[in-house]
């Protein structure tokens, strides 16, 4: 289905990122990594779908890197037709407790970040008159959370900047949408886990089912396989049409 298309996934090295690579991989995308840590095992993960696939380690909170990422995807594939912002990191604190540069690092990451790719991404995909910007937000781009104010205050950011891009290119064949995913068992919501079990003196398994049981219907973890195959859907024909939405996958979250 995607053969032929070209696909830029922002903290792709592990987690939610990696899974939407390897779905669009599976449907033939070419694919540009970014992250940090292991690259090799993404990297022999994605190519072994059959897609050509490269790697770049822009810091996401530095706008030169993130120029200098999209160049590269550029001269590598020629131009990127489905960008997915997916980097981001998070800290917990109350807001007069909150350290001041780690709000700064978490809306430069999660929003700003996205901002950045996006303007450059666009010229691009507009030319060709087609191309998919996918926004990864999260059900905290919908709803709030105790103790997250930048992370919830970035969310909501992407999820007005979905609509806005999406509005501003309403009438091209470009889209663009926000998947707004409930808990899902990434390294990040790991160490939220470790926080709880040791908070609590909980065992790990106990610490989840807290975790789940405060906020998600479901009591079950979205995966990031589930998340992928949500972002193929947005880059289908069928979704010509769908513009400017926060699809949220949450297992009953904001249902409540």
């Amino acid at each position: 289905m995607l053969k032929g298309k070209n696909a830029l996934v922002t903290g792709s090295t592990s987690g939610i990122g990696l899974g939407i690579a390897k779905a669009l991989a599976a449907k033939g995308a070419n694919i540009i990594l970014n992250g940090f840590g292991d690259v090799d095992g993404p990297r022999a993960e994605v190519a072994a779908l059959g897609v050509q696939v490269d790697y770049h380690g822009a810091d996401m909170s530095k706008p030169a890197e993130i120029e200098a990422m999209m160049k590269f995807a550029a001269e590598r594939f020629g131009r990127i037709d489905i960008l997915v912002n997916n980097a981001g990191i998070q800290h917990v604190a109350r807001i007069e407790n909150f350290p001041v540069e780690r709000w700064d690092a978490i809306i430069a990451i999660n929003l700003s970040s996205a901002f950045h790719a996006t303007r450059l991404a666009l010229p691009a995909m507009k030319a060709a008159n087609w191309g998919r910007i996918i926004n990864v937000a999260s059900v905290h781009g919908l709803v709030a959370s105790a103790e997250k104010s930048a992370y919830v205050t970035a969310k909501h950011g992407v999820v007005g900047l979905t609509k806005v891009t999406a509005l501003e290119n309403a009438t091209t064949g470009v889209t663009c949408n926000a998947i707004c995913p409930g808990w899902v068992l990434t390294p990040l919501v790991q160490k939220q886990v470790d926080a709880k079990a040791a908070a609590l003196g909980l065992s790990n398994a106990d610490a989840i089912k807290v975790l789940l049981g405060e906020k998600e219907p479901s009591q079950q973890f979205t995966t990031p396989e589930e998340l992928g195959e949500l972002a193929v859907f947005f880059c289908s024909a069928a979704a010509n049409n769908v513009r400017g939405v926060a699809w949220n996958m949450d297992g009953g979250w904001i249902a409540q």
